[in-house]
């Protein structure tokens, strides 16, 4: 095998690379002595099938297959004799393989940039602690109790915070519309749950009452065929109904399965703990993100660029197909031109992150344990009840899939094993205003990176 390199490019590397005729025709003879071996062919005995025959009929899917393991075998061996770690794939240009002759192919390749992340004791970030107040807990056992209600039926008209049991039909230029009827349907008046206006026109209604509802849908309704439209419902009130206050307190917990109130209680501050945990938690991972993007500035392959933003790219017209058709927020009048450097950008700036995180990890021998693997899929599996077979079926039969699950787990531990090395300082904070600080820090680079997926 003879390999020339022909091109550098930054990152970029071509070869050309020309395997002799004798070498290919070795290969050929020796995949075709395997086949006489076993195949049966009328008038040859068992492993007697004369060479020329064996030729005829399997010389060009033999070649094909020689050509196949020839171009694999050799542009690796190429690569790992010189030390590079392909980014992708290597682009094959097959320029001559005839018969009787040797093999010749150009390969194009994007090698990985050496990395040399910087001392993470540098970096600084701010972890912050939420503090629940009991307010917050008495909200949340509130909405328990709302949530476990019952309603018996009213002999008055309807007032806001009652149900209202109806029959409904909805049409836009006097043409009914699907999904705008519906028959026995309880909406709680004041919820929110329908198109504005629709339940504060039916407060004082009585049961037997009938009503025409006039509503407009909003700009950014999910469906774009009903966005900004006009509609007229006509609703027949079937019934009132009154809910029946509930009661904070042990009867309500034992409902639950908890043995007492304060069990109940400790529960759900644990749980708001929790949640506002892991929302801080992604706050910091985003400042820490920012930090890493901010002190390295490495060339990153070209091919890998191109890919992130093909997703990024895909995601935000499936987005504009479900009815988004124009940019809203921060790319609100922005030209197609000028979103698609943006967000190149960000995919340059994830591809950058994620290699880095890589090459952390690798050095460092971070790595994922197959129980940790198993306990993503189990959580996944619940979040699909009663198709938890399917799921695990799904992700074990589809490495790819399994592969992202495994993702976020690696970059997790690796971003933990970064802060435990950088300068963190801990603030506590109470519960809602760590919202409030998001807020203020949409517009970073690392929260914009993960709106765009």
């Amino acid at each position: 095998m003879q390999v020339t390199e022909t091109n550098v490019d930054g990152l970029k590397r071509e070869f050309k690379v020309v395997i002799g005729a004798n070498d290919i025709e070795e290969k050929v003879k020796h995949r075709l002595d395997e086949i006489g071996r076993s195949v049966r062919l009328p008038g040859f005995r068992p492993g007697k099938v004369p060479m020329t025959v064996l030729r005829q009929r399997y010389g060009s899917a033999v070649r094909g297959e020689v050509l196949e393991q020839a171009v694999t075998d050799s542009s690796s061996q190429a690569m790992q004799e010189r030390g590079m770690r392909p980014a992708m794939q290597p682009q094959i240009e097959i320029v001559s393989f005839e018969e009787g002759t040797g093999l010749e192919y150009k390969m194009a390749v994007e090698i990985l940039p050496d990395i040399k992340p910087v001392g993470f004791g540098e970096i600084e970030v701010e972890r912050l602690r939420p503090e629940v107040d009991e307010a917050e807990i008495e909200e949340a056992l509130g909405r328990i109790g709302k949530s476990r209600r019952q309603s018996e039926p009213a002999q008055r008209p309807a007032q806001q915070g009652d149900a209202v049991v109806i029959d409904f039909v909805g049409r836009i230029d006097g043409t009914e519309f699907p999904g705008g009827a519906a028959q026995g349907h309880t909406l709680e008046l004041g919820s929110g749950t329908f198109i504005p206006g629709f339940e504060d026109q039916l407060v004082g209604a009585s049961a037997g009452d009938k009503r025409e509802v006039k509503v407009t849908f909003p700009a950014d309704y999910g469906s774009a065929e009903l966005a900004g439209k006009e509609a007229a419902f006509d609703v027949e009130v079937k019934e009132v109904r009154e809910f029946k206050p509930v009661e904070i307190n042990d009867d309500l917990a034992k409902e639950i399965g908890m043995d007492s109130l304060d069990e109940l209680r400790k529960t759900v501050r644990e749980q708001i703990e929790r949640d506002y945990g892991a929302f801080a938690r992604q706050k910091m991972k985003r400042a820490l993100l920012d930090e890493l993007a901010a002190k390295h500035d490495f060339p990153v392959p070209a091919g890998m660029v191109d890919a992130e933003f093909d997703v990024i790219w895909k995601q935000l017209e499936q987005e504009r197909g479900q009815g988004t058709d124009e940019p809203d927020g921060e790319d609100a009048g922005k030209s197609e031109d000028e979103l698609k450097a943006e967000y190149r950008a960000i995919a340059e700036r994830r591809v950058r992150l994620g290699l880095l995180l890589a090459e952390v990890g690798r050095a460092n021998n971070i790595t994922v344990s197959q129980e940790e693997v198993n306990r993503a899929l189990m959580d996944e599996a619940r979040r699909h009840p009663g198709y938890e077979r399917q799921v695990v079926e799904f992700y074990r039969n589809q490495p790819a899939a399994l592969a992202n699950l495994r993702a976020p787990i690696f970059e997790d531990k690796v971003i933990d094993f970064i802060t435990e090395m950088a300068k963190v300082n801990e603030r506590t904070i109470p519960a809602k205003e760590l919202l409030a600080t998001d807020d203020e820090a949409a517009g970073t680079d690392a929260a914009k990176e993960s709106q765009a997926g």
